[in-house]
């Protein structure tokens, strides 16, 4: 028996010896990490680099990371927000919560006519859907008459599908549709003059005394009490928190978004019967800051576009995947509208862009710089996953066509114009935006199809 115990006491020096080593091997590996992030956020931050982006295959990445911190709650971004320093992407992933399978049928109630394949039609008798003076609630960013634009016949063009017929406008069937219900837009402003058109196009069968809009704010709501229904729109333009949230205030030098959260405006549009969602040109401006959720000492990190547009696209359909039932809830994914900066592609010998162009590409298949291939690719790839929870409204190629279709210079611009600018219409012309009536309407008529 004591010799037992005698050797049980011998015992403890040397397990006490090894765990000795153990943590002075730790402590100096860590400390070789550390003084190896500092050096490169030096580089990062000596005001004459730009940081790094790795280029990181987005789905040959390292395991998905749990980014879920019960204790904390991440600090709210706003306009104010900054990093406090920058580091190239890790290729960390936010994860998706639930399996969802690989199938695809998000367009097998429509397979025997595709929607989106077609041809503009002239037709001054049954277009435009409405006028844009008798519309109180007209955009004055969209009102390319009341503006000055002289010709009027960018609203007399009808989407003609090849193989089927677009269903007639029915302002008393959509509004039957959506009785009882909150028909909700979540994007950017493109998305905002589409949500501007619907109110156009329903409006006018609604009493002025039963209809009401509330203020601008990130989340602006159409009532309309006969119908017991709202048509809103929510300010979203990365879909997931960003500090560009702000509506009005959000043209800033550094933009930061969170990759793994989109809890800021899903609390306001998981309420929503029918939801409608783009993205698409705010990915277009250069590269964003990444601030995960979890981390709390203010370390961004830096990837290009279409990177980030993808992790904003997943922490989406995440909770589209988790949350949404198809039987209960519609979502609607509308895919990226183009933009006509470049006159050379349709119209080699010209320098200019969509400045006084008055007719449609008639050039079948016709694809611009202003679309971008790999990002429908990568929107194909997240939306498969969802299967049929998702439903895709496919405008582009439709709107590749209409060139004559956006405000130029016939558009109130909040900022003044220089002599120099004023000289020279293509200089200020919007190009990106639609005027109304118009391309948006046939977005929204797509949308009553799907209906």
């Amino acid at each position: 028996m004591m010799q037992r115990c005698h050797k049980k006491k011998t015992q403890v020096p040397l397990i006490a010896l090894i765990f000795f080593v153990f943590i002075v091997s730790t402590i100096l590996y860590n400390e070789r990490n550390i003084q190896q992030i500092h050096q490169d956020q030096a580089h990062n931050d000596d005001g004459h680099h730009q940081p790094i982006i790795k280029q990181i295959p987005l789905y040959k990445l390292s395991p998905p990371q749990n980014n879920t911190h019960p204790n904390r709650s991440p600090v709210v971004l706003d306009r104010y927000s900054t990093c406090k320093s920058t580091v190239e992407y890790s290729g960390r992933r936010a994860e998706w919560d639930v399996p969802v399978p690989e199938s695809d049928n998000r367009r097998a109630s429509l397979e025997t006519c595709d929607l989106f394949s077609g041809k503009w039609v002239f037709d001054n008798t049954s277009h435009p859907l409405y006028n844009e003076s008798d519309c109180p609630y007209m955009s004055d960013q969209l009102a390319c008459h009341k503006h000055g634009r002289p010709d009027l016949g960018y609203q007399f063009w009808r989407w003609q599908p090849h193989n089927c017929n677009l269903k007639r406008w029915n302002v008393t069937e959509m509004w039957e549709k959506l009785r009882g219900k909150r028909l909700m837009f979540v994007g950017d402003s493109l998305n905002r003059g589409q949500w501007i058109s619907m109110v156009c196009l329903l409006q006018s069968v609604v009493p002025a005394d039963k209809r009401s809009m509330s203020p601008n704010a990130p989340l602006t709501i159409f009532r309309a009490e006969l119908y017991n229904a709202t048509v809103e729109f929510l300010w979203a333009p990365l879909i997931v928190e960003s500090n560009s949230d702000d509506p009005v205030n959000h043209r800033l030098e550094e933009r930061i978004m969170r990759p793994d959260s989109v809890l800021r405006h899903s609390s306001q549009w998981e309420h929503a019967d029918i939801l409608v969602f783009n993205s698409y040109l705010w990915w277009r401006q250069g590269p964003v800051k990444l601030l995960w959720s979890t981390e709390e000492n203010g370390v961004c990190e830096e990837i290009n576009g279409l990177g980030g547009m993808e992790l904003a696209m997943d922490a989406w359909a995440n909770w589209v995947a988790s949350k949404v039932d198809p039987l209960k809830k519609r979502v609607f994914f509308v895919t990226m509208s183009p933009t006509h900066f470049t006159s050379q592609e349709w119209k080699p010998e010209n320098d200019g862009n969509c400045y006084n162009e008055k007719t449609p590409i008639e050039d079948e298949g016709y694809w611009g710089s202003g679309s971008d291939l790999p990002t429908m690719r990568m929107i194909d790839r997240v939306l498969s996953r969802l299967s049929s929870k998702v439903s895709v409204v496919n405008i582009t190629q439709l709107s590749e066509y209409r060139k004559d279709g956006h405000p130029s210079i016939y558009r109130k611009f909040w900022e003044s114009l220089s002599p120099k600018q004023l000289s020279d219409p293509t200089s200020y012309s919007d190009c990106i935006h639609w005027c109304l009536p118009g391309v948006s309407d046939v977005w929204n008529e797509l949308l009553f199809q799907f209906l």
